[in-house]
């Protein structure tokens, strides 16, 4: 293990970081609580320059790990270009089982290493490939927009792969009459919304999946937090029932949220999301305040300091991602169409 010395230097260093983020309710991390983990940081960013390897962090994950660690902090597609970047032989993707894979269909010859395992997610998980295909007979002919929170089997079988913040716009150029959007029927219904007011007539038809975290927000909690804080403006993501979102001053996803607060002259922000991407807030505006009352992915929660340590010394079986050839040819076509139409 580290020497002391390098542990104060490196609890400093977390605490500079760290230190505006909440630990838990009501209290903020402190320069103790930077020393517990910082024996883990050390080792893993040593680790990682020995075994050249290159971590990315999805915003939903804990803050030691995204400013630990991470050498790359984003959302789904923010991760997806970052992937597409990486020189590092070694990827460890600190997210969700469909993120790495979508890692590793962009990197067929590089090791991708998940820290918590087969982290699945309930959008993701409501779908199958073979699901997809049966839809796809029922509107024979429509283009399907996957939602990036699918499996690589439920790619392979889209047309084009969209994330919450150019679902609009991909959606808008598609041609023809009807889209076939999967897995989220939350974000297909607000898709209907976006379209709607940019005067854009389609026909959205969609499957039943939904985020555990986001789907859960109701009308009472936004009308309540504006009770409790006059004047606040409150984010929510396009993955939460369309008649909450219409209460909420902000529908985006997670930078889309980020910019509004940073560009905001407001001071008191409430947030229907995951608690990483409060975190992340908090960190970035030192100055604002952010409201968050509920809402946390458990799947997120399952990368670590200590399981992405384990994952570089010796990962384990379940820590590998590995996705069929095949179905990685597949899918990558669906990934590459994305990224050439948010251009």
């Amino acid at each position: 293990m580290p020497s002391g010395g390098n542990i104060e230097w490196e609890s400093a260093r977390l605490f500079s970081q760290l230190k505006n983020i909440s630990l838990r309710p009501g209290a903020k991390w402190t320069l103790g609580d930077c020393r517990v983990v910082a024996p883990y940081t050390l080792e893993i960013n040593r680790l990682k320059k020995e075994k050249d390897a290159f971590i990315l962090a999805h915003s939903y994950t804990n803050p030691e790990i995204m400013y630990g660690v991470a050498d790359a902090v984003g959302d789904s597609y923010g991760l997806s270009l970052a992937a597409s970047k990486v020189k590092q032989k070694t990827i460890i993707f600190a997210g969700v089982w469909f993120m790495a894979e979508t890692a590793k269909i962009i990197n067929p010859s590089k090791t991708v290493l998940i820290p918590g395992g087969r982290a699945g997610c309930t959008l993701a998980d409501s779908m199958t490939g073979e699901d997809l295909v049966n839809f796809k007979k029922k509107h024979p002919g429509a283009p399907v927009l996957c939602y990036i929170n699918s499996s690589a089997e439920v790619k392979a079988q889209a047309d084009i792969c969209v994330t919450s913040a150019n679902v609009a716009s991909i959606a808008a150029k598609i041609s023809g009459d009807k889209i076939i959007f999967a897995p989220d029927m939350l974000m297909a219904q607000n898709l209907i919304v976006m379209l709607r007011a940019q005067g854009v007539k389609k026909e959205i038809v969609y499957t039943g999946g939904s985020c555990c975290v986001h789907d859960k927000y109701t009308a009472d909690e936004v009308k309540n937090m504006r009770a409790k804080y006059p004047g606040i403006k409150i984010l929510i993501h396009p993955e939460a029932p369309p008649d909450v979102c219409a209460l909420c001053d902000y529908v985006g996803g997670t930078e889309g949220m980020l910019k509004y607060v940073a560009a905001s002259k407001d001071k008191t922000f409430g947030l229907l999301t995951e608690i990483g991407l409060v975190n992340r807030l908090e960190h970035d505006n030192p100055g604002k305040t952010i409201i968050w009352e509920r809402g946390t992915c458990a799947y997120m929660k399952k990368n670590t300091l200590f399981n992405t340590l384990a994952a570089l010394k010796e990962p384990s079986a379940r820590q590998i991602v590995d996705v069929e050839e095949k179905t990685a040819r597949a899918a990558l076509k669906c990934i590459d169409k994305m990224f050439e139409m948010s251009k």
